[in-house]
């Protein structure tokens, strides 16, 4: 591994006047965005993600440059082994987590939806597809459909042969198409939905609501115990759209309704008192909102205030 250099993220940051950072700075940061994007996907966390950010370059630091012979390569397998490690004792954590657990929003900026594959692979539709795989085959359908990456260096960041990982990926392919939003939807529609449904929220029209809701629409609420919400999913157009009627209604005074752009895909932003107080982002199947996930918990609302760059 080469002689551990005393460094950290902290002092690793931005040079002095002049100088420029040292190779495994220099090549940290070349990556740093894509290494970000890889930890969210397996993690759907992106405090999480950061953490994995910092204890990749803990090892970064310390490795001998001159062995390495595809940096980038290099930094996605420590990444992906920390991701790994990290979403095993996050999937402990959600089993004591009061009410649904959704995935952290992000605010992100226009180029990430023109990137289709990863616009959809950000999606808070597909992140909560992956959250029904294992995390061996989470990480290797993120590498591979995702990342592209050969089945020879995703078998060396999951420690498997590349046969093995040729028939996770199968499986794993397999599992997500049958779960992933039906029919390819543009964001254009995506927005028209959208405003179709603002719209009949802020006028009260509950048959409005009903024409833009799936009969089998599902809403789900994080507030991670600190936020009221609903602790289990409510399903059904009628359910959903009362519920929604009626508590949007009693605060109508203090509250607006905003679009944005979360995980590359439009959404809403509700805010109380000029606040930020829910993320609601959606799933669209055949032109009709199949999924509202209203993310309320103030830990997962951090990466709302300013964009946060996703790349592939």
């Amino acid at each position: 591994m080469g002689e551990r250099r005393e460094q950290t993220m902290d002092t690793a940051g931005p040079p002095a006047r002049g100088d420029r950072p040292d190779p495994a700075t220099e090549a940290f940061l070349a990556h740093r965005n894509l290494l970000f994007t890889v930890a969210y996907e397996m993690l759907g966390s992106a405090a999480d993600a950061e953490d994995v950010l910092q204890e990749t370059w803990l090892r970064w630091a310390g490795v001998d440059l001159g062995t390495v012979r595809d940096q980038r390569a290099y930094l996605v397998r420590i990444t992906t082994r920390q991701a790994l490690s990290r979403l095993r004792a996050l999937r402990r954590r959600k089993e004591s987590y009061v009410g649904p657990w959704l995935p952290e929003p992000l605010l992100t900026a226009p180029d990430v939806a023109e990137d289709i594959e990863l616009a959809d692979s950000v999606s808070m539709a597909m992140l909560l597809v992956l959250e029904t795989l294992t995390p061996t085959e989470r990480a290797v359908f993120v590498l591979r459909e995702v990342f592209d990456l050969g089945y020879d260096e995703i078998a060396e960041a999951v420690d498997k042969s590349p046969a093995a990982v040729r028939q996770i990926a199968h499986r794993a392919r397999a599992h997500v198409a049958a779960r992933r939003p039906r029919g390819a939807v543009s964001p254009a529609r995506t927005q028209d939905a959208l405003d179709a449904f603002q719209r009949a929220v802020e006028t009260g029209d509950l048959q409005s609501l009903l024409d833009i809701l799936a009969p089998d629409v599902v809403l789900l609420g994080d507030g991670g115990g600190v936020r009221q919400t609903v602790l289990r999913p409510v399903v059904g157009a009628d359910k959903v759209a009362r519920l929604l009627a009626a508590g949007l209604g009693r605060i109508a005074a203090a509250a607006s309704l905003r679009p944005a752009r979360v995980n590359g895909h439009p959404a809403l932003l509700l805010r109380l008192g000029g606040v930020l107080d829910t993320v609601m982002a959606v799933r669209i199947d055949d032109g009709l909102i199949t999924g509202l996930y209203a993310v309320r918990n103030p830990e997962k609302l951090s990466h709302m205030q300013r964009e946060t760059t996703l790349c592939r």
